[in-house]
């Protein structure tokens, strides 16, 4: 899988509007074709490994803590506070130099993704709480967010709501150096912590009680699992957009194909991730190019139907 997504980045990095080859590295005449490669492709290349790879990370913990395979990285609301926040930033815009009115949405993004991680950190100290309960959380965050982002595009003109409707649907156009490095510093860190509980949550898979009785700290685990999944999800919605299905799809397929072991599971879904997102946001900008197609149409095309199809086997699983 580490050599299929390292040749999958090399193919698309020549990939695009204008076809290009690594060769321009070395060709001293052609600088404007080297900055192409060099400054925009290639930042968007990490960036799309980078943040396709949180959110199947995230939902493989979801889905291991919820033990649910129709878990979802937007369920606690984390991907809705974020397009509340940039809703707002769109519909009352600040009075900002143009430098940095460029990255008012992604720093809206990221601000709205940590406020409702902060909620979900608080109620997850308190000491009757369940995962049950975070999950009726999230489902009543995301109703209020969906509602308010609904009021913002209601009051919005025509500008401002076809701004919000592409953030919406997910982009990773605004890829640059410095939103990668940002980006990976936080992604990075809490993708090595969740590695190292990957035992834990292979015991969280008995039950409670059960693991409880091997000497894991249930709730102790389960809250830093669930910030760590949260905050992968916030840093890949402030530089993507909401990007569905991705979190949903890939830990499900790993999990067929490599079995329930989150030692081998959640590199897997790393990498699996990665290569989905990128294959996905390739064919984005090459299939109606010189436009660009939102990455998230893609995503949702795939995973739609998976999860309809899932939503059926279980069904029949039930009945049988």
């Amino acid at each position: 899988m580490v050599l299929a997504l390292l040749a999958l980045s090399l193919v698309a990095a020549n990939l695009g509007a204008m076809r290009l080859s690594i060769a321009v590295l070395w060709q001293a005449q052609d600088e404007a074709l080297r900055h192409i490669w060099l400054n925009i492709r290639l930042p968007r290349v990490l960036l799309a490994t980078l943040v396709g790879g949180a959110l199947a990370l995230s939902g493989c913990v979801m889905q291991g803590l919820f033990r649910n395979p129709l878990a979802d990285p937007g369920l606690l609301g984390i991907s809705s506070g974020a397009a509340l926040a940039v809703g707002f930033s769109v519909v009352l815009p600040l009075a900002l130099p143009v430098v940095l009115a460029l990255y008012v949405p992604m720093m809206a993004a990221f601000l709205g993704s940590l406020a409702v991680t902060l909620v979900i950190f608080f109620l997850s100290r308190q000491g009757n709480n369940s995962l049950s309960r975070l999950l009726l959380v999230g489902i009543a965050i995301n109703a209020l967010c969906g509602a308010a982002v609904g009021v913002l595009s209601w009051i919005s003109n025509d500008a401002q709501l076809r701004q919000l409707s592409l953030w919406g649907m997910g982009s990773l156009g605004q890829a640059q150096w410095s939103t990668l490095l940002a980006t990976a510093s936080l992604i990075i860190p809490a993708a090595f912590v969740i590695s190292f509980l990957s035992k834990r949550l292979n015991l969280l898979q008995l039950g409670d009680e059960e693991a409880h009785y091997l000497g894991v700290d249930v709730k102790k685990n389960q809250r830093q699992l669930l910030i760590l999944s949260a905050l992968l999800v916030a840093a890949a919605v402030a530089v993507s957009g909401v990007i569905g299905f991705v979190g949903l799809v890939v830990p499900h397929l790993v999990r067929m194909w490599l079995g329930a072991d989150h030692r081998w599971l959640i590199p897997g879904s790393v990498l699996a991730g990665a290569m989905l997102l990128l294959v996905a946001d390739t064919l984005a900008r090459t299939l109606v190019a010189p436009a660009e197609m939102p990455v998230g149409l893609l995503t949702s095309l795939l995973g739609g139907p998976w999860f309809l199809a899932l939503i059926f086997r279980q069904k029949r699983e039930s009945d049988g």
